[in-house]
């Protein structure tokens, strides 16, 4: 019983925060879904990252502010809806509100069907196809904010963590420009060092931010890598 009412208060606290949290004030003035949007927002600005006519694939997109934040940068005006110069793919287990303009594709991103679909909906060769000349690359960005569902073990979590950053760094290599990005969430912990390593491997330059919009308490933090170091 003690516990139960413990988890109450727990609870009744966090959604008080939440509510007077004042990016989740500002999400709920600007019409974003969640105070993430802000994240990308400075992400975006200190790196300039997001470009009208690009081609986007966002991981990990519910409830979709990234998405959201996306489709108004690549419309002409800003707007969100209306015109689109460019293409933003969201994948996610989770359904989500449909974006206008946003192509969404429900399912584990670590299964090979919906890499599949993913690839189709690039307009590129499934990656069990015969071998033959190479592909065009035509992602010029990719977004990850892909997080597990949490066992409360760290060795596990760390590894379920580091697993789906893995696929995101996996698909970068395999489909962005050559001067394309990635932007994925990591955690400080276990495993945060080998992912920065694997970063300076793959890209050029490697930045690790932070942005204002994170929780103060969260370990959070955003890897960023610019300009493959080679491609196939």
């Amino acid at each position: 019983m003690k516990v139960k009412t413990q988890s109450k208060k727990v609870n009744k606290a966090w959604l008080n925060q939440h509510a007077n949290d004042p990016w989740v004030k500002l999400a709920q003035k600007e019409g974003y879904r969640a105070r993430a949007a802000f994240k990308l927002q400075e992400i975006d600005q200190t790196l300039q990252l997001v470009r009208p006519g690009q081609c986007i694939v966002d991981l990990g997109c519910a409830p979709g502010a990234w998405c959201q934040y996306l489709r108004r940068r690549l419309a002409p005006s800003g707007a969100a809806s209306g015109a689109l110069k460019g293409r933003i793919i969201g994948i996610d287990l989770l359904p989500i509100e449909p974006i206008e303009g946003v192509q969404f594709i429900q399912g584990d991103f670590g299964d090979a069907p919906l890499l599949a679909q993913l690839l189709q909906a690039l307009g590129l060769p499934d990656a069990a196809a015969p071998a033959g000349s190479a592909a065009p690359r035509v992602v010029d960005l990719v977004l990850s904010d892909m997080a597990p569902n949490l066992s409360g073990i760290e060795g596990v979590d760390a590894a379920r963590i580091v697993y789906l950053v893995e696929l995101a760094l996996d698909f970068a290599q395999a489909q962005l420009k050559p001067e394309g990005a990635l932007v994925a969430k990591v955690f400080h912990g276990s495993g945060y060092e080998g992912l920065v390593q694997a970063f300076r491997a793959a890209f050029r330059q490697v930045k690790a931010l932070k942005p204002k919009a994170s929780r103060d308490k969260s370990s959070e933090t955003f890897l960023v890598g610019i300009g493959l170091k080679t491609t196939a």
